[in-house]
């Protein structure tokens, strides 16, 4: 798979909004996902959920969701077995990914279904490997590479931000961008995509 050409990689841009930053204990409010292949952000290869969520409704309308979508969604074992038959072998894309990726695995060993084998790429990681192999040498320091930092650098205009599905669009999008920079400095199959850049000598 590290052969893989970018290009022939589905990537599966994920966001999900949840009760809190405890994998273990929170649970997952709603999902945005995304496909991106070849470059292309493909509009029409998304998943979105909304899940019932019993408890914890402060935390539930935070994101915009009432007390009521949250007790009408669906059940936690449904919208997980479909994220999973959308997703297949696609490679996870997300800022700060690792949070979804464990909240997702802890879901799946609650129903005693198997963790995702799928590959995890973070967005903020690449953004700093790339600054490291010098794709942004033209451009003023970064100060924190949040979602954020990346929109605004790229020109991107914050839509829905802060709920799954525009969250889960929007990191698409600082992708899409990232790829294009990734290609200009040689990373072009998904080992490349997902390597640290060698150390410099001191």
């Amino acid at each position: 798979m590290n052969e893989t050409p970018v290009d022939q990689v589905r990537f599966v841009v994920l966001d999900s909004e949840t009760t809190g930053l405890d994998p273990r204990k929170d649970r997952i409010i709603t999902i945005g996902a995304i496909a991106v292949v070849g470059g292309e952000i493909l509009v029409e290869d998304v998943y979105e959920a909304l899940l019932k969520v019993e408890y914890n409704s402060s935390a539930v309308t935070v994101h915009g969701v009432t007390r009521e979508e949250s007790r009408a969604g669906l059940d936690e074992p449904e919208a997980l077995r479909q994220f999973r038959e959308y997703l297949q072998d696609g490679v996870i894309v997300g800022h700060h990914i690792s949070h979804d990726v464990d909240t997702f695995n802890v879901g799946y060993e609650r129903h005693g279904e198997p963790q995702m084998p799928n590959r995890s790429l973070d967005t903020m990681a690449l953004g700093l490997r790339l600054e490291a192999d010098g794709a942004f040498a033209d451009q003023a320091p970064f100060r924190s590479f949040s979602l954020d930092e990346l929109c605004e650098r790229f020109g991107i205009i914050p839509h829905d931000r802060h709920t799954a599905p525009g969250d889960a669009f929007m990191t698409a999008l600082v992708f899409q961008r990232l790829l294009r920079l990734a290609a200009r400095v040689g990373r072009v199959t998904l080992g490349q995509l997902c390597e640290s850049p060698p150390e410099q000598p001191h």
